[in-house]
């Protein structure tokens, strides 16, 4: 008795019922993406021996020469050969593992900053250590994947692709976790370093400019009040109407000695804004623009100090603008809270024509309120109406950033 193949099948010397010999598979026909990643698998042990050994010698030698002139920047040169290893294994992910991976952002360029000041900001630099890192661990793992993919290639291929696909997933998690970038976390440090350079600045600036106020201004007039006050003296008995007269004077020279002093604490910050809130503090500075304007504040609690005063200061800006520039007969305040957010909204009739991007006033404001995370808007065709837009974090970190902007804007409206 013989048997009989299945239908379409081949029989037992590999021909089908027709007598034709059937074609076998090719014992190698994997996926074009199995056969990166088997090329990945296989070059892990050449580029993880030399990534390792540079590793562990810049480090071994910059940590033990620390203590010396030489081994800081030798640890800062380490750190920035390891950024470069960094990125050809985010470019080695990419083309063999498929993987979508952006480069991370440069290190903060800080000018006038010095050779110090450069050489600490390379020491601190999170993407460096996390490259070093990966280097470091990944010896060990780059010697059991070619061990196991080199012995499956030619003894266990039929499964090759799986083991090769288990294999490239830990790669892939090793990448994600100290390749990827940060770029929150990145962007928060180069902005709270940038930040904080700028409190400093802006705080001396500050100090200065109270200085320069309180000796041309208060304080002149204090030493005019205290001579004419002595020459009042002297005349009381021999000339009383004259003396009187000087004291006339020097009463007045009073009142504009502490209308001095109230603008100038106004512009480091107005009492009025501390103790009542936007909606008052707003009214008072409303009455003081040259054209008429109209304040609706809709808030049911008070936001974040650090916000009212960016909120207070922005607006107060752009009543000056409308003031000085936009030939307005109107204006208009509103003030809502819109979830978690603060939005401001400040319109003319003026001639419009305003825009951010001609390095005007209103381009500072956006970069400050882009600096608490808030967002700033113009819409202002030619002939007007004009209508800007500002929109705050309701509650903000405590910190440089929100300090900075705080500064910056208090000294844009008093310079406006």
């Amino acid at each position: 008795m013989t048997s009989s193949s299945p239908v379409g099948g081949p029989d037992g010397d590999g021909r089908g019922r027709d007598g034709e010999r059937l074609p076998r598979p090719p014992a190698f026909a994997f996926p074009a993406q199995t056969w990166r990643e088997i090329a990945h698998l296989l070059a892990n042990l050449l580029v993880g021996i030399v990534c390792f050994v540079f590793s562990l010698v810049w480090l071994t030698v910059g940590l033990g020469l620390a203590v010396t002139v030489v081994g800081l920047p030798l640890l800062a040169v380490g750190l920035r050969c390891s950024r470069a290893l960094g990125r050809f294994e985010r470019y080695r992910a990419r083309g063999l593992l498929s993987m979508r991976i952006d480069e991370p952002s440069p290190l903060p360029h800080q000018p006038g900053s010095g050779f110090l000041g450069r050489l600490w900001t390379n020491l601190r630099d999170p993407v460096g250590w996390r490259a070093t890192l990966y280097a470091l661990i990944r010896l060990p793992w780059s010697v059991v994947t070619f061990a196991i993919t080199l012995t499956s290639l030619f003894v266990a291929w039929p499964v090759l692709p799986w083991i090769a696909r288990g294999l490239t997933h830990v790669d892939r998690a090793m990448v994600r976790g100290l390749l990827f970038p940060s770029d929150e976390l990145e962007r928060r440090i180069a902005e709270l370093e940038s930040d904080r350079g700028t409190v400093v600045d802006t705080a001396a600036a500050d100090l200065r400019r109270i200085e320069r106020d309180l000796h041309d201004g208060a304080q002149a007039r204090l030493v005019a009040l205290a001579m004419g006050l002595g020459l009042a003296k002297e005349k009381l008995e021999e000339d009383p109407e004259a003396a009187a007269k000087m004291v006339d004077e020097a009463h007045g020279e009073v009142k504009l000695a502490l209308q001095e002093l109230r603008d100038l604490a106004r512009g480091i910050h107005p009492a009025i804004l501390t103790d009542r809130g936007l909606g008052p503090a707003l009214s008072a500075l409303s009455a003081r623009c040259t054209v008429p304007v109209k304040v609706t504040v809709e808030l049911p609690e008070r936001p974040a100090a650090a916000i009212e005063g960016i909120a207070y200061f922005t607006v107060s800006e752009l009543l000056q603008n409308i003031s000085k520039h936009s030939g307005a007969h109107t204006a208009e305040i509103e003030l809502w809270r819109a979830d978690n957010r603060l939005l401001i909204q400040v319109r003319d009739d003026g001639r419009g024509g305003a825009a951010t991007d001609r390095g005007s006033g209103l381009s500072g404001l956006a970069e400050r309120l882009g600096s608490v995370d808030g967002l700033f808007a113009v819409d202002s065709p030619p002939g007007g109406p004009t209508a800007v837009t500002a929109e705050l974090p309701w509650h903000h970190r405590t910190g440089p950033a929100a300090g900075a902007a705080v500064a910056r804007s208090r000294r844009s409206g008093r310079s406006g």
